[in-house]
This record gives C-alpha cells, sequence and structure tokens, in this order.
C-alpha cells in the first residue's frame, strides 16, 4: 500500500491547525494569543536573548518578532533593553511570569486533551517520526 504524501502532509497540517485553533482559544483565559505565549516562553528559556534570536526560535521574521515584543513590552509582560552593540534584549516581568505559568497550566489541558485518543506507546512512536521529520541530516 502506497501512501498519499499529499494527503499525509495536509493531515499533518490539520493536526496543527487544531493544535493552534485550541489552544489559542484556550488561552484567551490567561488574555494571551498562542502567539504571545510562544514568544514568553521563548523569552524565558533565551533570557537576554537578542529579537532574532527569539524570531528565529518562534518561527518569526525579525520584523514580526519585533512587532509582537512591542506589543508585549506594552502590555508590561517584557523588559526589552539595549545589550551589546546594537543587540536589544528581552527579559519577562513578573506580570509576564504569570503570563507564562498559567499559560502553561492551560496548555498542559489542552494537549492532554488532543493526545487522548493516542495511548502512550503510540504518542512515543509519533514523537519520535516528528523528530525523525525535523532533524537535520
Amino acid at each position: 500500500m502506497t501512501i498519499d504524501l499529499e494527503s499525509l502532509g495536509q493531515a499533518v497540517k490539520r493536526a496543527q491547525y487544531r493544535n493552534h485553533r485550541t489552544m489559542d482559544a484556550a488561552l484567551q483565559d490567561v488574555g494571551v494569543t498562542l502567539v504571545q505565549w510562544d514568544a514568553l516562553r521563548a523569552v524565558d528559556r533565551m533570557p537576554g536573548a537578542s529579537g532574532h534570536d527569539l524570531a528565529v526560535a518562534t518561527f518569526q521574521s525579525d520584523q514580526a518578532f519585533g512587532t509582537l515584543a512591542k506589543r508585549l513590552t506594552d502590555r508590561g509582560l517584557i523588559v526589552r533593553a539595549a545589550g551589546q552593540g546594537r543587540r536589544i534584549e528581552h527579559t519577562l516581568t513578573p506580570a509576564g511570569r504569570t503570563a507564562l505559568t498559567e499559560g502553561h497550566r492551560v496548555a498542559a489541558a489542552v494537549l492532554e486533551d488532543l493526545f487522548a485518543p493516542l495511548d502512550e506507546p503510540r504518542r512515543a512512536v509519533l514523537a519520535e517520526t516528528l523528530r525523525l521529520l525535523v532533524t537535520d541530516g
């Protein structure tokens, strides 16, 4: 049996879209979008990181991340400060840390529901398969 790769690609995209749509709706209770929460996660993982590094980590262009960072700064969720040279460094504020923590709580519940149809062995196979698809070389 040959799997139609176009259909497989569409199934991956539908699963991703479902994840994003569900997560974005659930994060409204925290007062952030999925894109904003993802940025807060990146800032937390990479304290003092440049806008470029954070853009790469969140799959955005430098310009898009700059606009997002300005919004997060205006909301008091992150602080941007001058670093070495022209580098702008980003750190979470206490309000940003609270939004991040609450987002983790919401995300855990959403992901548990999304992956509920898969038992642990199937989750492990899916995780390994996706790792293979995104690993270079």
